[in-house]
């Protein structure tokens, strides 16, 4: 109770404060590990940059439910679709965080793009809606930019914006949400190995440096790990594919707020030969 205490006060002070730009990240950082994988990223990895919609193939969608510090009060649940067309890669993703005495959403509509054999852009328009109870509900949209670079087959490098043009909220608009700039390098050391580093600097807070890595064994089990340097959070998961379906149960670890437990869900549809 004290821990959740403490949340919601910080919560509160920080959609209270004249243009206040501190706020958790809506999207576990276990769902962007796949960002610059560009030969086994999955329905998640436009969360952390839209131009790996490029990559995708096939019909997939994507459920993952968090509940964070072992609080129902602050459960996380994100929700992703993609869907490849002819005239490039569309996506769809929803976030949700908290409960009915506060919670966060964002809901993002996404496109990706093979402009050549180089480079692979990306963009997404996102509306963002929070809520405390006695307060209201403040709404506003942005957008994110990203493009990818496949310096070899192996290698793959890109930059990701979110929120570049500041966007305002609340009745007195002094209220906002901060610019994010990430970029990164991913490396498939083999067809079941693959590593990532990441740079991220949040506007008003310190650089975060972000890194992980996925081994697949046995055609069906994989397990992936990270770090998240910035807020001093460990991640892991084990995966297991069957068909066409693919379950990961995951465990993110605070070292003051203790652990944060999850369960992932992904269908994607075969690819025709």
């Amino acid at each position: 109770m004290i821990r959740l205490l403490h949340v919601i006060l910080f919560m509160g002070v920080a959609f209270c404060c004249s243009a206040q730009t501190a706020k958790q990240s809506l999207i576990s950082p276990y769902l962007k590990t796949g960002a610059y994988n560009h030969e086994r990223g999955d329905v998640f990895s436009f969360n952390a940059n839209q131009a790996n919609l490029a990559s995708l193939s096939s019909f997939s969608a994507g459920v993952f439910s968090e509940r964070k510090f072992m609080l129902n009060e602050l459960s996380l649940f994100s929700a992703a679709v993609a869907l490849p067309t002819t005239s490039g890669n569309f996506g769809l993703q929803l976030h949700r965080f908290g409960n009915t005495s506060y919670n966060e959403m964002q809901a993002g509509l996404a496109y990706g793009r093979k402009l050549n054999d180089f480079v692979d852009l990306g963009v997404q328009f996102n509306y963002y809606t929070v809520n405390i109870a006695g307060y209201g509900k403040a709404s506003t949209v942005n957008f994110d930019a990203a493009a990818i670079f496949h310096f070899t087959d192996q290698l793959h490098g890109g930059i990701h914006i979110y929120n570049p043009a500041p966007s305002k909220f609340g009745k007195t608009k002094e209220e906002r949400l901060p610019a994010v700039y990430n970029t990164g390098l991913g490396f498939n050391a083999s067809e079941n190995f693959f590593v990532s580093a990441e740079i991220e600097k949040t506007e008003d807070l310190p650089i975060s440096v972000n890194a992980s890595i996925q081994y697949k064994f046995a055609d069906r089990f994989l397990a992936r790990g990270g770090v998240v340097s910035g807020t001093s959070v460990w991640f892991l998961g084990t995966g297991f594919i069957f068909k066409n379906c693919r379950v990961d149960a995951t465990a993110s670890v605070h070292p003051q707020l203790g652990l944060s437990p999850g369960l992932l869900l992904i269908y994607t549809k075969p690819v025709k030969k």
